[in-house]
């Protein structure tokens, strides 16, 4: 809805990638919904990302049984298809989507709808395990992860850690623009320093 109503459209969030990537060398994916993406077409789609510099998609809402078409128009532009798993998805769908996502696994960590939490959901160490034992794709985890403790904690098992709603907490309780920005780079910057060293 604050996207919406500030304007947002997929043609705006490419030109933001395409004004952003000269800038910044780490990957860059878009996550939204399957009626945005679909709209432009899924080879339209997949061409305008690429051109604009997008690394990888994650499409929540498109089950990957119904996505076969966009995943294959992503890949054919070098854009990752990132596909999820959940509390719920049976050993035999983790192969399967571990088989058919690229780049990396997002994990949701727990069932219901997103937005921070004051606790992690349990047993995330050992739903993760599941998928390892399935495959050696990366694994992030998100859904949940409001701290820098929480994203100690994920850090310390999976791959990546992906954090959402509580940026958007950050900027949105500043009173200004240049408010917004210093409160999201200080919590980025104090998620980044707690994740465990990569070697």
């Amino acid at each position: 809805e604050r996207a919406l109503e500030a304007g947002t459209t997929l043609r705006r969030v490419f030109e933001l990638v395409m004004n952003l990537r000269p800038r910044v060398d780490v990957p860059l994916i878009l996550m939204g919904y399957a009626n945005s993406f679909l709209a432009l077409g899924e080879k339209n789609f997949a061409e305008a990302a690429a051109q604009a510099g997008v690394d990888g998609v994650i499409c929540v809402d498109l089950p990957p049984e119904e996505g076969e078409d966009q995943r294959r128009e992503l890949e054919a532009v070098g854009i990752d298809p990132i596909l999820l798993a959940s509390p719920t998805t049976t050993p035999e769908r983790i192969g399967m989507l571990a088989r058919e996502a690229r780049g990396f696994l997002y994990y949701v960590s727990l069932k219901g709808v997103t937005g921070a939490r004051t606790d992690l959901a349990e047993g995330i160490d050992q739903q993760v395990g599941r998928i390892r034992a399935a495959s050696d794709i990366p694994v992030c985890v998100g859904f949940g992860v409001s701290t820098p403790e929480h994203a100690a904690r994920v850090g310390a098992f999976a791959d990546g850690v992906v954090v959402g709603s509580a940026l958007i907490d950050q900027i949105s309780s500043a009173p200004g623009r240049q408010e917004a920005v210093e409160n999201a780079s200080r919590f980025v910057a104090a998620l980044k320093a707690a994740l465990p060293s990569r070697a």
